[in-house]
């Protein structure tokens, strides 16, 4: 609450000084285009006068405009600051959390007589937090890649959409402690596109994962793909999860950005995961659309991609 109070007061500082500059900037124009229409009732040669009137109108409305543009862009970049410390502090979150609970493991299995139960409870443990941080680390590197990266750059083979979601969904149960039916694949073991392996099987493991980790337990996550035309297939993940707003529905693709709600708070995140989908999808020439009917009404990421890339002629 107080971040977001900050924000507010340091966005609304330069809207409101911007505000004032145009309403006087307007004001200080009709003021000016009055007196100088007196003047031109009063004067036998008005071609300059006029001149002089209407360039400098246009000078007026062109102040205006800048004024109104760097307001903008100045609001813009305080919260794209904004959103990079919320991004540092969530990043402090998801290192110091399992580094904290790998130590602590280590410390306990270096004791004497620890049993054969608790150990293996503690290597799974481990095994656990490394996974954690081997995602968390791949969605900051993919990220930073896709600031650089150029369109077509990629790399085709011809990929079995059943065997992929499928893995990505057992990876997910094994994250998430979920039962096999919490994570249902429905998916034409002979549907094929032609694309990148590694972009999409990144775009399957983050949209799993997120409908995983934002659902209320016992979990409902549904995975299917079909054929949407002869060149598209939609893939779809749906949950019984706490659901997104409509008027953040285009956010959530944002760089750093998280709903300020509660429950998105409670969980683990750093506002990356379904950038990264977004861009990735756009790299692979598809398109991804969020849908929701509000807060616990579950969410539905629809991913349309084409079956083959279209390669463009020389």
């Amino acid at each position: 609450m107080q971040r977001r109070r900050k924000i507010r007061s340091s966005i609304s500082v330069p809207i409101t000084l911007g505000a004032i500059t145009v309403v006087l900037s307007i004001a200080l124009l009709v003021g000016w285009s009055l007196l100088l229409g007196q003047k031109i009732t009063r004067s036998v040669d008005i071609t300059g006068d006029v001149w002089l009137l209407v360039l400098g109108a246009l000078s007026f409305v062109l102040i205006i405009v800048v004024l109104v543009l760097f307001v903008i862009s100045l609001a813009r970049g305080i919260i794209e600051v904004r959103r990079q410390d919320t991004f540092i502090d969530s990043v402090t979150h998801e290192l110091k959390s399992p580094l904290a609970s790998l130590q602590l493991c280590l410390e306990t299995l270096g004791r004497e007589g620890l049993e054969d139960d608790a150990r293996d409870k503690l290597h799974r443990m481990m095994f656990e937090d490394v996974d954690r941080l081997r995602a968390f680390i791949d969605d900051v590197l993919e990220a930073n890649r896709l600031s650089y990266a150029r369109p077509g750059m990629l790399n085709l083979s011809d990929v079995p959409l059943f065997k992929l979601a499928e893995r990505s969904a057992e990876a997910v149960r094994a994250r998430h402690k979920l039962g096999p039916e919490e994570v249902l694949v429905d998916i034409d073991p002979d549907l094929v596109v032609t694309t990148d392996r590694a972009a999409l099987e990144i775009v399957v493991n983050n949209l799993i994962d997120n409908a995983a980790k934002y659902s209320e337990r016992p979990a409902c996550v549904e995975v299917v793909a079909r054929r949407a035309s002869e060149k598209t297939v939609r893939f779809e993940v749906s949950d019984n999860g706490i659901g997104i707003d409509r008027k953040n529905l285009r956010r959530v693709f944002h760089r750093f950005y998280r709903v300020e709600d509660e429950e998105v708070r409670r969980r683990r995140g750093t506002g990356l995961g379904l950038f990264v989908v977004g861009a990735l999808v756009k790299q692979l020439g598809g398109d991804v659309q969020a849908f929701s009917e509000g807060r616990g009404q579950g969410t539905t990421m629809r991913v349309e991609l084409p079956m083959a890339p279209v390669m463009s002629g020389r």
